[in-house]
């Protein structure tokens, strides 16, 4: 494990702690506090980013514990722009409820950071293709438990439901786009329909398709919710269940476990 990799304990208890403080000044109605203490938590990550990315001499974002490393810095920052925006704190508690799981599983699942980057990763699509699909992820992510919150009579989180999922499904878009530029200069074909490739096109037509059935008015929550739910099972698929399958071996989007 590498020197900026090994002072992650430090840094993921602190951002965790003021994450946690953060929803107890938010539910004391202290929103100010609970701003300030939420951005802390936000900027104590943001150095552990950069600190690990003059270490390793390279984007850390190759590995799957990279990947849910930046997964938790985008919850902690979706969880802060809900809370300012529409002062959901439990949307807030949630986010940095997950941020803090995926921080532990980093922590008690710790990986080999290397500053080894194959050539098809040295491209100028590497961080904004990876960054703008975790993004998209932790958008997602928030959108499709609105969702869910709203089956219990929840009317007042239709407008931040809507308004993640559209961010949500844009961000995974434009990710898409670059993933295909990349692939073309990498592998010289956009797209192969690989595992990843199958799991992100079968993801963002689920998404679309709850964005229809909203945007018809169709009244049936339960039914769009069942499709949020299923798009983000697919996403989680895409992001890192095609690992596991038999076909992940052929892939060329596997990251190292």
């Amino acid at each position: 494990m590498s020197a900026g990799w090994s002072i992650f304990p430090i840094f993921a208890v602190v951002a965790a702690a003021m994450g946690l403080m953060s929803f107890i000044a938010a539910l004391c109605d202290r929103k100010r506090l609970a701003q300030w203490l939420i951005c802390g938590a936000i900027g104590v990550l943001s150095l552990f980013i950069a600190q690990l990315w003059i270490v390793l001499d390279r984007p850390p974002m190759r590995t799957m514990g990279e990947t849910r490393l930046w997964y938790s810095f985008f919850l902690f920052v979706c969880g802060a722009f809900a809370y300012r925006r529409w002062g959901y704190s439990w949307l807030l508690g949630f986010a940095v409820m997950m941020a803090t799981v995926f921080m532990a599983i980093n922590y008690f699942k710790p990986q080999i950071h290397d500053q080894t980057l194959m050539p098809a990763l040295q491209s100028v699509w590497f961080i904004p293709h990876v960054s703008i699909y975790i993004f998209s992820y932790a958008l997602l992510g928030c959108a499709t438990v609105l969702s869910i919150y709203s089956l219990f009579g929840r009317r007042d989180v239709e407008e931040a439901m809507q308004s993640l999922t559209w961010g949500g499904v844009a961000f995974f878009t434009i990710g898409m786009l670059t993933g295909a530029l990349w692939a073309k200069e990498a592998w010289g074909e956009y797209w192969s329909w690989d595992a990843k490739e199958s799991w992100a096109a079968a993801t963002w037509l689920f998404y679309l398709l709850a964005m229809h059935l909203k945007q018809s008015g169709y009244t049936s929550r339960g039914l769009r919710t069942a499709v949020m739910v299923v798009a983000f099972i697919s996403l989680q698929m895409c992001w890192y269940g095609v690992n596991y399958l038999p076909s992940a071996a052929e892939s060329v989007h596997v990251y190292n476990r």
